[in-house]
């Protein structure tokens, strides 16, 4: 048998690969929408993709089973809650699918999305009782999906606790394999590590610490930060079969869009194309960063220092639904400069009231700590206050290591705001160096 599992660090989505080797057949779990990856591992094995289950429509990336249905003619399976509108193999709790001595059981566990469906796993050659299961954006490690990205929060909840229960059947040492690993939007609590079991899920997983239901659903309405694009990506997934990409062309001539500069946040300041907004490609979650922050409905210029940061940026862009690209620039246009601060010189700056300083990370993290007299608009929101900041004192951002600040202040400044990043530490370098904060407390917590 074989099993292979493929994650996306900029997403934290995980998707697999599974195969007999006698039969030389295999199959996708999730596929992302660089498929490549699949298609060369299986050629490496000397096995053929013949079929992608769906463990349910994705809300935070771009699935690739349209591209493998109509470049290689695989068929594609998921639950038909998910209503698709492409050529689809019905799955329904209890199917079970056979790739040659590998034996899968479908599993319907709704609660994320009400077609969410886990694969228990076998490997008939050697026993039938399952191995491990694939269990999508139901039960991670360490946590549990968030159920209110499809449904009503406390309806996906209610689903989502009996859905648990039933993987909690499973023997203790079955493997548990997630759809997602740390840096997903789907679940707070999930750690990095790609894998682990029932049995130590059942002892350690907070989403089993509840006594009951009602305290499950209690716990687990909680909102969260809503994935980028999610309603866009939703109806690519759930559309038409999406084939492959025409390559992105380098730009020559009259440039259309806008520009995003996917150089580092020191490239970007000492010089950039006018109005560009600032995302580094080598930075943690750089497509959501970039889809949170990109005007909707534009046109898009990659802007990098080589071709390998392309690649990777039309890569990720592409993964969260961003097909509107323009054209590429390789090399460093200098036509506006993006002063930066240093936090010796916002100590400074604060002593005499020039400045006003922007936290721009979330909410719960500006509680453990923030710069007093600080404002808090989460990065990926302030184009939404742009107005508001408009004509006031100039603004200094920061937030833990200065990705995000960079980020933020680059929309900013692109809307005519006199903005300057801290790029180098943040919030708790500022602490660490004995500058003043204070905490927030939340009611009930």
């Amino acid at each position: 048998m074989l099993f292979r599992q493929f994650v996306d660090d900029d997403l934290g989505c995980a998707s697999y690969l599974i195969g007999d080797e006698s039969s030389g057949e295999a199959l996708v779990v999730d596929p992302a929408y660089a498929v490549e990856q699949y298609l060369e591992a299986a050629e490496d094995e000397g096995m053929r993709i013949v079929s992608v289950l769906e463990t349910h429509t994705h809300a935070d990336h771009v699935s690739g089973h349209g591209r493998l249905a109509l470049d290689h003619g695989v068929q594609v399976s998921i639950h038909p809650a998910a209503q698709p509108q492409f050529d689809f193999v019905p799955l329904d709790d209890g199917d079970e699918i056979a790739v040659g001595s590998v034996g899968i059981r479908v599993i319907h566990t709704p609660g994320h999305r009400p077609e969410h469906c886990a694969f228990a796993v076998s490997d008939c050659e050697r026993a039938d009782e399952p191995w491990l299961t694939l269990t999508g954006d139901s039960l991670f490690v360490g946590d549990a999906a968030r159920p209110d990205l499809a449904v009503e929060a406390a309806e996906g909840a209610r689903e989502l606790y009996r859905s648990l229960q039933r993987l909690l059947e499973l023997p203790d040492g079955v493997e548990v394999h997630p759809g997602h690993v740390a840096g997903s939007l789907c679940g707070a609590g999930m750690t990095s590590k790609p894998s682990s079991t029932i049995g130590y899920e059942r002892r350690f997983n907070r989403a089993f610490a509840h006594q009951d239901e009602d305290q499950f659903v209690s716990e687990s309405i909680r909102a969260g930060v809503r994935p980028p694009n999610m309603e866009r990506i939703v109806e690519l997934n759930r559309g038409a079969f999406l084939g492959s990409p025409d390559p992105i062309q380098p730009m020559n001539g009259e440039k259309s869009g806008v520009t995003l500069d996917v150089r580092s946040a020191e490239d970007f300041a000492s010089g950039h194309a006018k109005g560009a907004l600032s995302v580094p490609v080598e930075g943690g979650g750089f497509a959501t960063k970039a889809a949170f922050v990109l005007p909707e409905g534009e046109r898009v210029i990659v802007h990098a220092r080589d071709d390998r940061q392309v690649e990777c940026a039309v890569r990720g862009l592409r993964s969260v639904g961003i097909f509107e690209l323009s054209g590429y620039l390789v090399g460093p246009p200098a036509q506006e400069r993006l002063a930066v601060v240093a936090l010796d010189e916002l100590e400074r700056l604060l002593g005499g009231e020039e400045v006003q300083v922007l936290d721009v990370r979330e909410p719960h993290e500006r509680d453990q700590g923030y710069i007093p007299g600080s404002r808090n608009i989460p990065y990926r929101l302030v184009r939404e206050w742009a107005d508001d900041l408009q004509g006031g004192k100039p603004v200094v951002t920061i937030c833990s290591s200065g990705s995000r600040a960079v980020v933020a202040a680059s929309v900013l400044t692109a809307l005519g705001i006199d903005a300057r990043p801290v790029i180098h530490g943040g919030v708790e370098d500022w602490t660490g160096r004995g500058g003043d904060t204070v905490s927030f407390r939340r009611c009930g917590s």
